[in-house]
């Protein structure tokens, strides 16, 4: 799997494009902002989309969706537990981060063990709640793409509204500290990390 990263708009948000070589098939991850870029990753590499998928559905991960779609006719994924958001609930916190994003319907609701494939790859949705009710990580041979959930050296916030910290805790401990230590961490922010590193050295976790 070749993953490509790039951080978009204000909040500097990661968007993962990740790719089976020899398909050409590939998945987004977390488009917040500047479809363009995302279009020309797609082009450089003739990639051919079969999702868009959403970590959890705050603007600056989703701001894109609606661009990406029509111009690539790959469905939304996210969690149902934050499918309202995509359909208007998170609207007013978009206002509050500078972005005005249209109400738009997912395609696909996903579930904890849904496997989303990709050429010869899969992966599989682990439900990661505590950032937002809904959100998911993406785990995959080797790699796991985390949203807001884990950072390097940091966890998510779970002071917006649906935000729980109890569960935010428990989704880290419980599903993403429980993958092998060479695990590659893919954030919604910042840089990749692993769980090892994680593990031992995260000032929230230890």
């Amino acid at each position: 799997m070749k993953v490509h990263r790039l951080s978009l708009g204000l909040l500097q948000t990661n968007c993962f494009i990740a790719a089976d070589d020899n398909s050409g098939h590939a998945i987004i991850i977390d488009p917040g902002d500047e479809a363009e870029r995302v279009l020309t990753v797609l082009r450089q590499h003739n990639l051919t989309t079969q999702y868009i998928v959403n970590t959890h559905g705050h603007a600056d991960h989703v701001g894109a969706n609606r661009e990406l779609r029509e111009a690539t006719g790959a469905p939304i994924l996210i969690h149902q537990g934050d499918a309202e958001m995509l359909r208007g609930a998170g609207r007013e916190m978009a206002l509050m981060m500078g972005m005005d994003i249209e109400p738009i319907e997912p395609d696909r609701l996903l579930e904890e063990g849904d496997q989303i494939e990709l050429g010869a790859y899969s992966l599989k949705v682990l439900h990661t709640p505590g950032h937002t009710p809904g959100s998911i990580s993406l785990v995959t041979k080797g790699r796991v793409f985390t949203g807001d959930c884990l950072f390097a050296g940091g966890v998510g916030r779970w002071d917006f509204p649906g935000g729980d910290e109890r569960a935010l805790f428990e989704s880290i401990q419980t599903k993403l500290l429980a993958l092998p230590d060479d695990t590659i961490v893919h954030p919604g922010h910042g840089p990749d990390t692993t769980i090892g590193e994680e593990r031992e050295g995260n000032p929230f976790l230890t």
